[in-house]
Parts: structure tokens; C-alpha cells; sequence
């Protein structure tokens, strides 16, 4: 399928506010991947499809990723696996094989250690596309226009605090994640 294929398969398969996100991200993507200086067509394609398993109910998510390994913490949050089984359904209906943005897809949601470009992109484009409006958002885009780096480390400590605040669980990875990109910024990282 191409770009415009995957468009019109996603807006009969997606809520009109999630379609409407997806825009947002891939608008956010390809505004980042310019200034940032990552391959622009694969910041579009993962954008568009970074949320293409995000509505799936929990159990079609946890038979797409059945052949993969994934932690326990991961497996039972819809939240935590649309990524990995976004990645999934990328490759297997859209006919996606490019790597670089499978892995963009599968990690958007909770970082890795030594993300590339790409991750960073499509990670930091869907917090800070157009229709977000979330307490910080502002802060998280005004760190997005100073790097890339600090872009997500500030996209990282909002959903930590969030989450803090929510009295809710840390998934490990994305603090791992974190201290990851803090040393890469550490060495000299943009």
C-alpha cells in the first residue's frame, strides 16, 4: 500500500478523533524530521501508522504480538502494547518492512535505550501535534524547538510526573529510556 492508501484505510479503521491525532502526528513528524534532519517519507509513514493498533481490543493486540516476546507489564496494557502490535499490523496488512520505522512505531509510546532519530521523532510528535492540549504541552513543544534531545526528555518527566501524580505504575523501560537519553545528552547528544 501507499501513503494515500494506508490515509483511506485508516480513516474507515480509526475513531474520527484518533484519525484526526494521526494527521496532527504526521504534520508534527514531518515538521520535526525537517528540522531535525531524519528521512522525512519514513517520519510520514510512521506517524501515519504509529497508532494504527491503538483502538484494537486488548486480546486482537495480544494475538498479533503472540509470536513475539514481550514483558508481562506490557502484555496486560493496551496503553503499553498498541506499539509493538502497531508494529505488527504495519508489516503484516500494510506491507511495511522497513525497520527503521517498524521500530519507530513499536517504541513510540515508551522509548528505548539509543533511540534513533526517527524514534525521537515520531516519540516527540505525538505529544506535541497541533490537537494536544494537555497542562504542559507548551513546554514539552518549546523544548522540541531547542533540540530534539530535550524534546523528549521533557516528553519523558511529563508522563513520569503524570504518572507519579496519577498514583499509577511506571512501565521500567521508559525510565531506563530516560537515563539513557540523559547520558547521550551527557556525552554531547543534540
Amino acid at each position: 500500500m501507499d501513503i494515500q492508501q494506508i490515509e483511506t484505510d485508516l480513516s474507515n479503521k480509526l475513531s474520527k478523533k484518533r484519525f484526526i491525532h494521526t494527521l496532527g502526528v504526521v504534520e508534527s513528524a514531518i515538521y520535526l524530521a525537517k528540522k531535525y534532519g531524519a528521512n522525512v517519507e519514513d517520519a510520514r509513514l510512521a506517524a501515519m501508522l504509529h497508532d494504527c493498533a491503538k483502538e484494537l481490543p486488548l486480546l486482537e493486540m495480544q494475538d498479533l504480538v503472540a509470536d513475539l516476546s514481550c514483558d508481562v507489564d506490557m502484555l496486560h496494557s493496551g496503553a503499553l502494547l498498541h506499539g509493538l502490535a502497531g508494529m505488527v499490523l504495519a508489516n503484516t496488512h500494510y506491507g511495511i518492512t522497513n525497520r527503521e520505522i517498524l521500530e519507530a512505531i513499536r517504541v513510540h509510546t515508551t522509548g528505548k535505550v539509543g533511540m534513533s532519530k526517527l524514534d525521537k521523532v515520531i516519540f516527540l510528535a505525538d505529544y506535541i501535534e497541533p490537537n494536544r492540549n494537555f497542562p504542559g504541552v507548551n513546554d514539552i513543544r518549546a523544548a522540541a524547538e531547542q533540540s530534539l534531545d530535550a524534546g523528549v526528555l521533557c516528553g519523558f518527566d511529563m508522563t513520569i510526573r503524570h504518572l507519579i501524580d496519577s498514583n499509577d505504575t511506571i512501565y521500567p523501560l521508559t525510565i531506563i529510556s530516560r537515563n539513557d537519553l540523559i547520558q547521550h545528552m551527557k556525552k554531547g547528544g543534540a
